[in-house]
């Protein structure tokens, strides 16, 4: 227990001390000096003892090699291990009572996806899945649009995340399919799906077609700006780029391009169909513009550029997060059944990918997981 701090404060420890632990860790920081929001980071827990000497000198807070130890100080936890771990971590901390925050995507397969899920089903406390780009204002405002009828029914979306070359460490963790469970699909491509679902209203998946490729990132000459990680001596064997195609119950589709490298530009961009209206989203650009055509005074073309106050999605993240912790109840959005959803769409995308056809996901319950490159 932390003695110094009030009865009514949520004390929140953070599962994995690497690079998004600390960006997770910046922001709960800059939140706690709001007056309306009542949290401490009171701790984090690392395997690695480099990890945890240095989180516990920049964030003052204890560190622990046990993750059993932090869940004895903690109200909640935030998990930001890589995705194979989720599994370990998440339904442990479930079981000990404590609220969950993980990053995308649930896990490194659909199997343990599943069993994260279970897991949640049966906990006293509630999971929420890290898609951060849902609390974009920008996304925000598309979708209270939406909500008012502006866009009528929406019909399809076209979901691009795509750089030119931006593999996050070639021979990382990020870059091993026994620990990732894949690469730009896992990486980026479930934020895309899930944003893209989002503005859907997460529709009953029937059909995904899907191809999935490794062109650039396993070459010794892959030429690079900039590498968030380090270029090391490790596996690449994952995809570095996909596309699909998603067809859902009631007619509505989607269409996915993602990719950590291409020879092109990069964008962060997508456009959504509706009856009356559409949109798009540039994530890149934090722009939202509508188009629309009318005739009021004669037929005519409109593209309105929506300007909004720039706040930091992840920090809007875990302030839902908080709130919902405090008050016992589990969010109503970024759920697990959501995350599981996303998690079988990009195991579906595999298995097409590896058969060369399309995969039915209509009562997928009912038939064998669909494939995934550590399987």
């Amino acid at each position: 227990m932390n003695d110094d701090t009030d009865d009514d404060t949520i004390r929140i420890g953070i599962v994995g001390l690497g690079g998004i632990a600390r960006h997770h860790a910046d922001h709960l920081k800059a939140l706690t000096n709001d007056d309306d929001i009542a949290a401490d980071l009171v701790g984090g827990m690392d395997i690695v003892g480099d990890a945890r000497d240095a989180f516990e000198a920049d964030y003052g807070v204890p560190t622990y090699e046990d993750a059993a130890d932090l869940y004895e100080t903690a109200d909640a936890v935030i998990v930001t291990t890589p995705n194979r771990f989720h599994e370990e971590y998440v339904t442990s901390a479930l079981e000990a009572g404590l609220d969950v925050l993980v990053e995308k995507p649930l896990a490194h397969t659909v199997e343990s996806a599943e069993r994260v899920a279970a897991a949640a089903r049966d906990a006293d406390g509630f999971c929420m899945v890290g898609f951060h780009h849902r609390f974009a204002p920008t996304v925000e405002v598309l979708k209270e649009q939406q909500a008012r009828g502006r866009f009528g029914d929406v019909y399809h979306v076209e979901a691009n995340y795509i750089r030119r070359r931006g593999v996050p460490g070639r021979g990382s963790w990020f870059t091993d399919s026994s620990v990732a469970g894949g690469g730009s699909l896992i990486d980026i491509g479930a934020h895309a799906i899930d944003l893209a679902m989002h503005m859907l209203d997460y529709p009953e998946v029937v059909e995904v077609t899907g191809e999935t490729r490794s062109i650039f990132g396993g070459r010794d000459d892959y030429t690079y700006l900039h590498m968030w990680g380090k270029d090391s001596d490790g596996d690449f064997d994952v995809d570095d780029s996909a596309q699909a195609f998603v067809r859902f119950e009631d007619g509505q589709t989607l269409a996915l391009e993602t990719a950590w490298a291409s020879n092109r530009p990069p964008t962060q961009t997508y456009v959504l169909q509706g009856t009356e209206a559409g949109a798009t989203v540039d994530r890149e650009a934090e722009t939202l513009t509508v188009h629309e055509a009318q005739d009021v005074g004669g037929p005519h073309f409109s593209d309105s550029e929506i300007t909004t106050r720039e706040e930091p999605a992840h920090r809007k993240e875990q302030r839902a997060f908080i709130e919902a912790v405090a008050r016992g109840e589990p969010p109503e959005r970024n759920t697990v059944e959501q995350a599981l959803t996303v998690q079988r769409i990009m195991g579906a995308i595999y298995e097409s990918a590896e058969r060369g056809e399309a995969v039915s996901l209509r009562d997928d319950r009912d038939q064998e997981p669909a494939l995934t490159p550590s399987d």
